[in-house]
């Protein structure tokens, strides 16, 4: 193996002990939580090793980098994780089956086109904000997206009558200055809302490096980590 190949194995291996551990703290069984690989400004060398490596979900949060690196390795299951302008809707579904970030109704239409044009279903996560749960600071600062709680049933039920798409439950991202526990305490909350009413709708994706072992003590179905695999990303031009 090369010296990239042994190193992202050595995380793969840290990251799996991680969630493990968070599991057993948690209560739960290992396999109820998915590993996303966020491989963000990082090469499709490092996808194919992470593949390689048994890794079988990956996700990308820019449109420009997803159509690039999802038909080189098309055998993966591809997750689209950040902010989507409508307009680009065409393209990650076109190379993704899952997007995390549904957050108004114009791309739930934007989303529900696409998918029918290109002939699959979409999975699709309602992005919910926790800013609730934030400092002050954080709340008025630099948003991390998504709709309030209040909108969760009203966006669900659209998603839920699409041509297309298929609705598979909520993300977040923990604000920054917040108390990851009480954050995700909250999304569980409104997970299990939105699942009386959608009962396949049980995916929570939440927890990233800082964070997952708060996110999986909540019922975190899916972390999505990419610095604790890939390590320190070179910032984009």
């Amino acid at each position: 193996m090369s010296d990239r190949a042994n190193e992202l194995r050595d995380n793969l291996l840290q990251v799996q002990e991680r969630i493990e551990k968070a599991c057993q703290a948690a209560g739960r069984a290992r396999d109820e939580v998915n590993l996303v690989a966020i491989t963000k400004t990082f090469p499709v060398s490092d996808v194919r090793a992470l593949a390689a490596l048994g890794v079988r979900d990956v996700g990308e949060n820019r449109e420009q980098e997803l159509k690039v690196k999802a038909p080189e390795c098309p055998d993966l299951i591809w997750h689209f994780v950040g902010q989507l302008q409508s307009k680009k809707a065409r393209s990650v579904v076109r190379n993704a089956s899952v997007v995390h970030s549904v957050d108004r109704s114009s791309l739930v239409e934007a989303l529900s086109k696409a998918a029918v044009g290109e002939e699959k279903t979409v999975r699709c996560l309602i992005q919910v904000s926790l800013a609730a749960y934030g400092s002050a600071e954080a709340a008025t600062g630099a948003g991390r997206g998504g709709v309030e709680p209040s909108a969760v049933p009203e966006l669900a039920a659209e998603i839920a009558a699409a041509d297309g798409l298929e609705l598979g439950g909520v993300m977040a991202v923990a604000p920054l200055g917040s108390d990851p526990e009480e954050a995700f305490a909250g999304l569980h909350d409104v997970a299990s809302r939105l699942r009386s009413e959608h009962p396949g709708a049980d995916w929570i994706s939440a927890g990233m490096t800082a964070d997952l072992e708060a996110a999986i003590k909540h019922g975190a179905t899916h972390v999505r980590l990419g610095r604790a695999l890939l390590g320190t990303r070179t910032p984009l031009g």
